[in-house]
């Protein structure tokens, strides 16, 4: 699927955004970047609520990772590595368990485990074009 970007991005377009992701994704490994306050967790909710996530959807900052179940019964697995001091840490909670399930892996702040991220995986990149507005990305990378 070939990668593409929104431009202009607002709050009330997240419903579509989000479908458009899920329709491309190509790995169920999906990093998150962008700068605090940019709007990844907003998304995240956004797309565990495409998936018919019932639970209230928030930031795992403290306890590093959230687990919901989608309409399907698909697991969504929503780590925020923001607070993470060490890669050991991820390491050490058993992240790597996590990587041969298939379920959805979204994951913020992916640069603080940057060598334990295995090659294939979507990347959606936000940038903050004004308070309303945003630009988003999603590529697919291949080992």
């Amino acid at each position: 699927m070939a990668d593409w970007n929104h431009e202009g991005f607002k709050q009330e377009d997240l419903p579509e955004i989000a479908q458009s992701i899920l329709e491309n994704l190509e790995e169920p490994l999906v990093l998150f970047k962008g700068d605090l306050g940019a709007g990844k967790t907003t998304l995240i909710k956004e797309l565990c609520k495409q998936l018919g996530v019932k639970d209230e959807v928030s930031s795992p900052t403290f306890s590093l990772v959230n687990e919901y179940q989608g309409a399907k019964g698909e697991q969504i697995f929503h780590f925020d590595w923001y607070r993470l001091d060490d890669e050991s840490e991820a390491w050490d909670m058993g992240w790597e368990d996590y990587l041969d399930r298939g379920d959805y892996l979204f994951m913020e702040w992916p640069e603080k485990i940057s060598t334990l991220i295995p090659p294939d995986f979507a990347l959606i990149e936000i940038e903050v074009t004004s308070a309303e507005s945003r630009i988003i990305r999603l590529s697919h990378h291949h080992e």
